[in-house]
């Protein structure tokens, strides 16, 4: 039993955990799969493994960034509370649930693609980390819910419930994503589903005359904004220097110089100096992302074509949010600060409000959170509802990751685990709900489980016969897509009018010949 969940958990840790490595070995299956030439598989798994290396060495620069800025804007406004993080709340519950946890990811990722190969659902989820997140989360919840000593059951049922997630989430955002790809070749492999899909139907509500946030025309003097490199480069100094300087006010100089150990300020020169080098490396952390989906993106959406004819058929590759950035460069960032925004009022409420009236645990904006899901829900309003979908999209996504981590802190706080929830939405509102139903004892926690994991399962994949499969788009109001409409049944009536002038020319001719060939009937 022992060397079985060392081999488990080498797999789930060692190589599902590594999307890199999950990724390239998906590449090199479908190229074998087309029949490429070994070089061609070799070089393509390759290249999709470091195209994900390389996206997560920019995802860890844009988060080293983020981190001093969240400490900076803490100690300045001396707020005081938890900050979800799935990496802590993991690396807490792993010692005593990370076996459970082995078994679940490696057994929900079989099922995965069994479900892929034989029902409409066709996702092959392949975000590493937030599968070990989800195991780790269900683990946790179904062990102390329904007790340690019924480890297989555990297992399976965990097994069932994230099998559900993985494939029935990318379901319910598909037409949302595929109307910010303009296609239906990948999908979003993200546990913050739910924040996508409500930003998304509120750009639909309310954006129908609003223009894109990619179609901001800036004054000829800052035209130089038009770079998102550039841009986001500046909007990041911008705060930076604005916190840096209300820090320095109000914070002691040696809590204030720790903010940045690595650079090791001594003065208040130096310090600003500090701040403004953070600032720098988040642009340069967002271009290393944005150059990694373009490498992700070139190899690995062809090599799909092969699992999807000959492996699984149809099947998408549901992957991590920031493949949809290139979608979107200004709408991410805008997202991000309104998603930011959207935390600090639901903190305020809870602060004011909910906590001593209810008990709400008091959740701060995490800016990596805030960053990858505001910025993903800006990119998803801004798709359904020009700049007011990314707007108001990604505030109420803000909103949505501040109240949801508090209610699982709820949950979580009960199984000793009560300094860190997770941050991401789908992680809260799944937990939340199973943690409740595991609570009223082992049998009806036991078969409660088993029928959200049913239901939710019926409903995606009524959501994918009825919706997904049938094309619909949400915001065909929007004014933007009523111009494309409007320009291809313009091309069309265009082509239908060559199209006749061409049968009538013809036509003509062939009336023409007839009339030659019966004259020089006659004339013979």
């Amino acid at each position: 039993m022992n060397v079985l969940v060392t081999i488990l958990n080498f797999i789930s840790q060692e190589i599902l955990n590594v999307p890199a490595y999950l990724i390239g070995i998906i590449a090199a299956i479908g190229l074998i799969a087309l029949k490429k030439p070994a070089g061609q598989v070799i070089s393509g798994g390759l290249k999709a493994a470091l195209g994900y290396l390389i996206l997560s060495a920019g995802a860890n620069v844009v988060t080293a960034a983020l981190d001093p800025f969240g400490e900076l804007v803490f100690h300045a406004t001396g707020a005081q509370g938890v900050v979800p993080t799935n990496e802590v709340i993991t690396a807490q519950a792993a010692a005593q649930f990370g076996a459970t946890s082995a078994y679940i990811i490696v057994l929900s990722f079989i099922l995965m693609l069994v479900v892929a190969r034989f029902t409409p659902l066709k996702y092959i989820f392949l975000t590493g980390h937030h599968m070990v997140f989800m195991s780790m989360m269900l683990a946790l919840v179904l062990s102390v819910g329904l007790g340690t000593d019924h480890q297989w059951l555990i297992v399976v049922i965990g097994s069932l419930l994230m099998t559900v997630a993985m494939v029935a989430m990318p379901a319910f955002t598909q037409p949302f994503t595929n109307r910010v790809t303009g296609n239906d070749q990948i999908s979003v492999g993200h546990f913050n589903s739910l924040g996508y899909m409500v930003s998304g139907a509120i750009g639909a509500a309310v954006g129908k005359k609003s223009k894109s946030t990619e179609d901001i025309n800036f004054p000829k003097g800052l035209s130089f904004l038009r770079d998102s490199m550039v841009s986001t480069t500046v909007l990041m100094v911008v705060l930076y220097m604005v916190f840096a300087v209300w820090a320095a006010i109000v914070v002691p100089t040696q809590e204030l110089f720790a903010i940045f150990p690595d650079q090791a300020p001594t003065d208040y020169g130096s310090f600003i100096m500090a701040a403004f080098a953070e600032a720098l490396q988040f642009g340069i952390g967002v271009s290393i992302i944005l150059y990694g989906v373009r490498i992700i993106l070139g190899e690995l959406v062809p090599a799909f074509q092969g699992i999807a004819k000959k492996v699984v058929p149809g099947a998408k590759p549901a992957l991590d949010i920031p493949i949809v950035f290139p979608y979107g460069p200004n709408a991410s960032l805008i997202g991000f600060l309104a998603s930011f925004a959207g935390g600090l009022v639901a903190l305020g409420a809870i602060a004011l409000w909910l906590g001593p009236a209810w008990g709400f645990a008091l959740i701060l904006p995490g800016m990596v959170p805030h960053f990858f899901d505001g910025g993903g829900a800006g990119i998803f309003g801004n798709a359904t509802g020009g700049r007011r979908g990314c707007i108001l999209g990604a505030f109420v996504n803000g909103i949505l990751i501040t109240f949801l981590p508090a209610a699982l802190m709820g949950v979580m706080g009960s199984y000793g685990v009560s300094n860190s929830t997770f941050g991401d939405g789908d992680f809260c509102w799944y937990g939340t709900i199973i943690g409740h139903v595991v609570q009223l004892g082992f049998t009806p926690g036991a078969i409660g489980s088993i029928v959200i994991a049913a239901v939710l399962f019926a409903a995606a994949w009524l959501w994918q016969v009825k919706v997904v499969n049938k094309g619909w788009l949400p915001a065909k109001g929007h004014v933007a897509f009523i111009d494309e409409v409007k320009h291809e049944e313009k091309e069309a009536a265009r082509a239908a009018r060559a199209a006749k002038k061409a049968a009538d020319a013809a036509k003509a001719a062939k009336v023409a010949e007839k009339a030659v060939a019966s004259d020089e009937q006659a004339a013979a």
